[in-house]
Formats: C-alpha cells, sequence, structure tokens
C-alpha cells in the first residue's frame, strides 16, 4: 500500500514548477538590471573621468598660457633688442600692443589658446579723477539726464564715501543713509579699494550697474586719469567725453594698423568740436606698469555682416589676471585673480585675424 505522506499531487507539481519558473525570470531579470545598471555607471565613470581629464588638460593649457604672458610682460621690461630699437626709431612702440588684441607670444603658445594683454594706461583710473573729470564723467553717462541738481547729488555722494570724515554733504551720504539699507554698511571714507566697490554708493548703481567695470575703470597707475587711445578699451573709451559709438570703431579700426602718436593722427578720426572736450583726458604715448591678462580657450564663429561673413571671437568669460611688472628683475606681482572675467567688448574681426 503506498505512503500517502510521500505522494504529491499533479496540480501540486505544476504549481511547484510555475513557482520555480516565476522565481527564475524575477532572478534573470534582476540580474539583468543589475548588469544594465552596473555597465551604465562604468559608462558615466568612464565619461566623468574623460571629461576631468579634458578640463585638466585645458587648465594645464591655460595656466601655461597665463604664465607666458607674464613673461611676455617682463621681456617687455628688458632692454630693447635690435627689432624693438628699428620700432622705436621709426616711432612704433612695442608695448601699445597691449591693447586687447589676440597676442602671439613670443614663446611657443597653445594654438588653442588665447591671450590678450589690456595696460591699465586704457582704463579710466577711478582713484585719480579730480572733481571736474568726474563731473565730465558723470555728465557723459547721464547724457539727457545731466541736470545741475542730479549732478550735484552724485557729486556729494562721491565726495562723502571718499572723504575722511563720516559728516554728509547736503545731497550726499554717509553712514547714517548705508546702514539703513538692507544689507546695511559703512561709507568708505577713503580710497576706493575695488572699482566694484563704485556700485555702492549713493546713485551710482543706478549708474553705472550696466557697466562692465573691471574693463572700463582702474585703481592702479600713476597719478592721473589721463588715457592712452591706443591702448583705451572701448568700455572706456564710451564714458569719454567727445566720443560714440562710430568714433570709437573708427580709432579701433586706426590702431589695428597704426599709432596715434598725437593730435594729428586723432585729427584725422575725432572732429574738432569732439577734440575740445576729449583733449584733456589724453596721455596718447603713455604706457603703464599694470596690466590685466585674459587666457581662454579659442571659440570662434562666423556671423553675418554688412562686408559679408566675419570670423570672431565669440568668448565671453577668461581666467584673468590683474599683475604689476615694474622691472625686468622682479617676478610679476598678481593684484587679483579672476576664474570668469568677463571679456571686455571686442569688435567683429575679419577671418584672416
Amino acid at each position: 500500500m503506498a505512503d500517502s505522506r510521500h505522494s504529491v499531487p499533479r496540480g501540486g507539481r505544476a504549481a511547484q514548477r510555475g513557482s520555480v519558473i516565476v522565481l527564475t525570470l524575477w532572478t534573470i531579470t534582476l540580474l539583468t538590471i543589475l548588469v544594465a545598471v552596473i555597465a551604465s555607471q562604468v559608462r558615466l565613470d568612464a565619461q566623468t573621468a574623460m571629461l576631468h581629464q579634458d578640463d585638466l588638460r585645458q587648465w594645464a593649457a591655460l595656466s601655461s598660457a597665463m604664465n607666458q604672458a607674464e613673461m611676455e610682460l617682463v621681456l617687455e621690461r628688458m632692454a630693447p633688442g635690435v627689432e624693438a630699437q628699428e620700432r622705436r626709431e621709426i616711432g612704433k612702440i612695442p608695448g601699445f600692443r597691449f591693447n586687447g588684441e589676440p597676442l602671439t607670444l613670443n614663446y611657443p603658445q597653445d594654438p588653442d589658446v588665447v591671450v590678450r594683454i589690456y595696460d591699465h594706461r586704457g582704463k579710466i583710473n577711478l582713484n585719480e579723477l579730480n572733481p571736474p573729470r568726474l563731473r565730465e564723467l558723470l555728465a557723459k553717462k547721464l547724457g539727457e539726464a545731466a541736470t545741475p541738481e542730479r549732478l550735484s547729488a552724485l557729486m556729494s555722494a562721491w565726495n562723502d564715501w571718499t572723504d575722511l570724515n563720516n559728516n554728509p554733504a547736503p545731497d550726499g551720504a554717509e553712514d547714517d543713509y548705508y546702514l539703513s539699507l538692507d544689507p546695511p554698511y559703512r561709507a568708505r571714507n577713503a580710497r576706493l579699494e575695488t572699482v566694484e566697490e563704485i556700485l555702492l554708493i549713493k546713485g551710482f548703481d543706478e549708474l553705472f550697474g550696466d557697466v562692465d567695470l573691471d574693463a572700463a575703470f582702474t585703481l592702479y597707475g600713476d597719478d592721473d586719469a589721463q588715457i592712452n587711445l591706443n591702448l583705451a578699451t572701448v568700455e572706456a573709451m564710451q564714458l569719454l567725453p567727445g566720443l560714440d559709438d562710430e568714433l570709437i570703431a573708427k580709432i579701433v579700426a586706426f590702431r589695428r594698423d597704426n599709432e596715434i602718436r598725437g593730435t594729428g593722427d586723432l585729427a584725422q578720426l575725432v572732429p574738432a568740436e569732439n577734440m575740445a572736450v576729449l583733449r584733456g583726458w589724453l596721455g596718447l604715448l603713455r604706457t603703464s606698469f599694470y596690466y590685466t591678462i585674459l587666457v581662454y580657450p579659442k571659440t570662434e564663429k562666423w556671423v553675418e555682416t554688412d562686408d559679408g561673413e566675419q570670423l570672431i571671437d565669440a568668448a565671453t568669460t577668461a581666467l584673468g589676471e590683474i599683475v604689476y611688472v615694474p622691472a625686468a628683475t622682479q617676478r610679476p606681482q598678481v593684484f587679483k585673480i579672476n576664474p570668469y572675467q568677463r571679456i571686455p567688448i571686442r569688435l567683429a574681426t575679419t577671418p584672416d585675424e
């Protein structure tokens, strides 16, 4: 007689086989998902490693270009060689090449990296503006809104910010005003320490909030606010009395192949009535020991212009340094580093530039 304790009904065996099949399918499914996730993670890790490697290569290229640019400025302080002497004898000043145009350095540079150097003699020195020059600057920026009352209020606010006391002028502002703001802060009551500080002065944030301050202004240089138009940034020239965008474009185009050595050269570009208000701002042969260096990956694109297609530099930010280079025997002193500095305005370049 069969032992019923060890017998399994046919239906039960089928159910067991079904359970095993389901469990096996689930296991296969889970393993497939796990393999897919691992493969995806491996691909992601590989892509991340590759991108990280590309970033490191790019950073190494930018750092190398920055060091080469610093050395270019050191070489500028050395005794001129034969070629430089010949250039100076015919009126060419090598230092005028530091006007923000793309440079080919004496040391071989990465062809995929652009180097631009800006002499600070091409910017407006905020700490050296005397009252008449400041008033002219404010009037130019205000345009038709330059009423005597508005100019007086801005001048008073500037004087209160930069003087050595905390006594407000009638139209000015000192700690009582600035501490009531959100967030509160105190008046400097001294010379500016950064160009961005100008936006903290009452009324100046509204007036200069749309200006690339690093491109237009400087705090470094000799004891005057004169500008060399051979070196001037577009942003600085836009703030000078007597210049408009059309005249600025003519100046930039002229200086690519020529040098402005005096008012005679400038008279070819700027009408006499404009020169009357512009002349006091100019130091046409002067350079400085302070520079902004910009290095960035070459990024170009073709654009349609009135003269046809042109290849332009499409980059917007760069690794930037402000350096002081007093002599060929001293390493450049770095005053400021900005890894995301805005590149100043550049007018369209031709395809073979």
